[in-house]
């Protein structure tokens, strides 16, 4: 199993970033997905899941109306996009394969993660 993300990004405040974690090695609609980030300083902080299998989302209170999660099943890639980016967006951002019931809410039970992507929003 293997969740590969995409490269560090560079951001000016206001701009926007879309993250990919492109899936392998297992059955990509059987597990839901979860975004998690580390900012310096702070510790892990929810994004939200996605349903690989229907597209289906929830995201933390936090990040409502800025992040949008998607799935492409063709390539198994699901992405975060982020907007309106402010200074405190900076921080390395992951993917996670996820045991988590869809009903429950924040960090989960993760078998396996993204190799992390560093965004920083700087002017």
């Amino acid at each position: 199993v293997q969740l590969v993300q995409s490269g560090a990004e560079l951001r000016i405040p206001g701009a926007s970033v879309k993250v990919s974690c492109k899936a392998s090695g297992y059955t990509f609609l059987k597990y839901y997905i979860d975004w998690v980030r580390q900012a310096p300083g702070e510790g892990s902080t929810w994004m939200g899941r996605i349903d690989p299998e229907d597209g289906e989302t929830k995201y933390a209170g936090k990040f409502q109306g800025r992040v949008t999660f998607t799935r492409d099943t063709s390539t198994s890639t699901v992405y975060m996009e982020l907007s309106n980016l402010k200074s405190e967006d900076t921080a390395v951002y992951y993917c996670a394969r996820t045991t988590s019931g869809w009903g429950t809410e924040g960090i989960g039970e993760y078998e396996y993660w993204g190799q992390g992507t560093q965004v920083t929003v700087s002017s």
